[in-house]
């Protein structure tokens, strides 16, 4: 039998796209400490920087427009052109906020611009999270899906790294007096030019077979939303299942615990983010070995593993989270090798769940929602919980996640090999 090969460049286009968008989308967190005195009225750095977390809140709200928009474009116009949608939208985006003059500046006009940049990132982060899905599924041989789709996570995890490494060197490099004038606008300015870079990568994009027989049978469906949920209901909800622990994971363990460890439980911030930069390299590395496994023993033994495991050991991992260098790798390397085992996998068995016309649209609406409900108040959710001495609660929380993941994936059909419909 010959072996199989790659599609590299495909891949490639597919996921260094959406690389580059969760690079975007990442550095305005780390960076905001530098840059949210900029863009509104001095004297007040507290209200300047809850003002700018409203604003990066705001985007996950426009997620699921995103989702909604460009999934429905995704499936009646094509994935290819939705892919470029999307990275246009994320590098004008960083662009505009790389170049924005100040509030000393332009006033008001500045905090408002700064909120329609991350509005259209929020629109096109929900996009990318369905369109680069469903396109490395159907790019997919059946007995591959799983392999092909965990290219998503690991340039999502890959950006994130990459990221919090362009933060640790700029911080390294410069002072905090030029980190303030100018050296956070930076990363925004080279995450917009690096945009250029894929919007010429997916423009050599060619279109999904499965897209090409099903497009007119995409253009005649009406009230595609409503029509996920009267003929996939269950596909819907093992969606908003499988999202639903895979957001409060990543946002736990990349947003929430980092100052969770510090604040909560006396850790040093050095060692934090030592632990999460080596825990993440692992994280990337174990996808591909975990969809493998999903290819040969199927999804549903692969994602009940997962769910199960996530369930039982969350909340014994917490009590690690401290000053312990050895518990903080404990809790990170654990938590995080089980989550591979969900995220490895999620695009393919989402793309599984709904057919051609409806794929990019069910998948871009109900995990996007689900993110909006699950992810943006998952660090809120743990900082309230802190604060009022209960923060276990929060880590019960996930657990009863992974319950209800497991206990949704039970009557799951196994779609491992199976031929996309």
């Amino acid at each position: 039998m010959e072996k199989h090969r790659l599609p590299r460049r495909k891949l490639f286009a597919a996921s260094v796209g959406n690389a580059l968008e969760w690079y975007d989308w990442t550095i305005f967190g780390l960076f905001s400490i530098y840059f949210a005195p900029q863009f509104y009225p001095p004297g007040n750095d507290t209200l300047a920087m809850v003002n700018t977390f409203v604003a990066y809140a705001l985007a996950f709200f426009f997620r699921p427009l995103g989702g909604l928009l460009l999934g429905r474009l995704a499936d009646v116009k094509g994935r290819r052109l939705a892919l470029l949608y999307t990275i246009v939208l994320m590098a004008g985006g960083s662009l505009v906020i790389g170049l924005l003059p100040s509030f000393a500046q332009i006033g008001w006009f500045a905090p408002l611009l700064l909120i329609v940049a991350r509005i259209a990132q929020g629109i096109a982060v929900g996009g990318e999270a369905a369109n680069s899905n469903v396109y490395l599924a159907e790019l997919a041989p059946p007995s591959h899906r799983g392999r092909y789709s965990s290219f998503f996570q690991i340039s999502t995890a890959g950006a994130v790294l990459l990221a919090s490494l362009t933060a640790f060197f700029l911080s390294r490099s410069l002072s905090t007096d030029a980190m303030e004038s100018y050296g956070w606008r930076i990363p925004f300015i080279v995450g917009g030019l690096l945009g250029v870079l894929g919007i010429w990568l997916r423009r050599t994009l060619s279109e999904t077979e499965l897209f090409e027989k099903r497009k007119e049978v995409a253009q005649r469906v009406r009230r595609p939303l409503v029509t996920t949920l009267k003929r996939h209901p269950m596909s819907v909800l093992r969606v908003v299942g499988i999202s639903a622990l895979s957001t409060l994971c990543f946002y736990s363990f990349f947003a929430a615990m980092t100052p969770f460890a510090v604040q909560g439980r006396g850790a040093d911030p050095t060692d934090v983010f030592m632990v999460l930069s080596v825990s993440t390299a692992v994280f990337v590395a174990l996808q591909y070995p975990a969809a493998y496994l999903s290819d040969r023993i199927g999804r549903k033994p692969v994602l009940l593993f997962a769910a199960g495991a996530i369930a039982i050991t969350i909340v014994p991992l917490s009590y690690l989270i401290g000053p312990n260098v050895a518990g903080l790798f404990i809790c990170f390397l654990v938590g995080l090798g089980f989550y591979s085992m969900v995220t490895s996998i999620l695009p393919a068995i989402m793309s599984e769940l709904f057919p051609t016309e409806l794929r990019a649209l069910g998948i871009g609406a109900w995990y996007n929602v689900t993110v909006a409900a699950f992810g943006g108040t998952a660090p809120l959710i743990l900082t309230a919980l802190n604060a009022a001495g209960q923060s276990t609660l929060f880590f019960w929380y996930v657990a009863a996640s992974g319950v209800a993941m497991f206990l949704i994936m039970l009557r799951l059909p196994e779609t491992r090999g199976t031929e996309l419909t």
